[in-house]
């Protein structure tokens, strides 16, 4: 790797150091004319395109790295970017986490207002165009097509939790859904995962928007509350309340609220356990099973 990027860049690259290893991708911090970058290395270079497009929109308020190169190599696909440098988000304890809630949902304010080139939803391609006609289609467009996680549903059915709870959910998410048109707007889809980077209190960067979505733009919100047992330093932390007083202060009325953002919730909760059957992560899907249906069933 290091003979690599120095044939690629020269001799001054340096502090080659691994900083992240994902799920879908590694990554590591090096420098080279006198500037801090990143590599990471996968086998899905649309992801790294998704991050080209995001940062297009990048600001003050929504910092997104900017990619300098995409291209092959070692076998496989790699996108050099500029390094951020704070700590996770998921690392702040109750305070920290308080702190930065403003200039979080600035930043969801910003991507609110990003100009997407279609009224389409669904997960974004390179160019932000997405696939379906509605909100709706997009929520409930769980299929087991061959692709990147092709066979969840058949490991589902055959793990210790069964296809059972998924089907449950499903079904209310059906019954749920508000009829009302929800607009398509830039949504992240994955904040935790250590993908937010925070500095004095504010986002310093919005790392792999792999999982860049059109669509509600509660999702996000409804990602931090769905995983919020999985932290317990939050436990007190209302971010319900606190959204609905955000979003009073900046005079922005949101349409069936609760439910939109339950069906959000219960959409997390079933990729969560589409995405841990197809890794065969048994207890990860338990855990995710037991929280999508105390979500739909409205028992906390």
């Amino acid at each position: 790797m290091a003979a690599f990027l120095r044939t690629r860049y020269g001799p001054d690259v340096a502090d080659l150091i691994p900083i992240a290893h994902g799920e879908w991708s590694a990554a590591f911090a090096f420098r080279h004319d006198q500037a801090d970058l990143v590599v990471r290395f996968g086998n899905h270079p649309d992801d790294f395109a998704r991050d080209r497009f995001a940062a297009g929109y990048a600001s003050p308020v929504l910092p997104i790295p900017r990619i300098l190169e995409i291209g092959e190599a070692l076998g496989c696909h790699y996108a050099v970017s500029e390094r951020a440098f704070g700590g996770f988000l998921d690392h702040l304890d109750e305070a920290g986490m308080r702190r930065t809630l403003p200039a979080l949902f600035a930043a969801l304010d910003a991507a609110r207002a990003v100009p997407l080139p279609t009224g389409r939803y669904g997960g974004l391609d390179d160019r932000g165009l997405a696939p379906f006609p509605t909100w709706r289609d997009h929520l409930l467009a769980f299929t087991d097509e061959p692709g990147r996680t092709g066979g969840w549903r058949v490991n589902l059915a055959a793990s210790p939790t069964g296809i059972g709870p998924f089907d449950e959910a499903y079904a209310v998410l059906q019954s749920l859904i508000p009829d009302a048109a929800v607009e398509p707007h830039l949504i992240h889809s994955d904040l935790l995962n250590f993908n937010v980077l925070v500095e004095n209190h504010r986002p310093s960067a919005f790392l792999d928007w792999g999982c860049a979505t059109a669509g509600d733009h509660l999702y996000d919100l409804a990602w931090i509350l769905f995983y919020q047992p999985w932290y317990p330093a939050w436990s007190a932390i209302d971010f319900r309340a606190e959204a609905l007083r955000h979003h009073a202060s900046i005079g922005l009325v949101v349409p069936d609220f609760d439910v939109r953002l339950r069906c959000c919730q219960i959409h997390i909760g079933l990729g969560h356990q589409a995405y841990n059957a197809f890794v065969r992560r048994w207890p990860s899907v338990e855990e995710g099973a037991r929280r999508t249906l105390a979500v739909a069933t409205g028992i906390r």
